[in-house]
């Protein structure tokens, strides 16, 4: 019976915490897209995690390597 007088504060501090918990990730927009990271795991590549300006670059770079000659192609360099 005495051990009642510790486990019930006990309990009663862990249930504030929990709540707190719950009131931080809820004040932090943890819990703003829930259905984000189960779509993400479907695309191949990480563009969706990328900002736009990074996007763009990427794109920049991806046609400059187009553009740029081969090296199959020219054997003397």
């Amino acid at each position: 019976m005495t051990i009642l007088y510790m486990l019930i504060p006990l309990s009663l501090i862990l249930l504030g915490l929990a709540v707190w918990a719950f009131f931080w990730a809820v004040k932090n927009d943890q819990f703003e897209d829930l259905e984000g990271p189960a779509h993400r795991i479907l695309f191949d590549d990480d563009e969706n995690d990328l900002t736009p300006e990074a996007r763009e670059q990427r794109r920049k770079a991806a046609r400059h390597r187009a553009d740029a000659p081969d090296d199959a192609e020219h054997p003397d360099r």
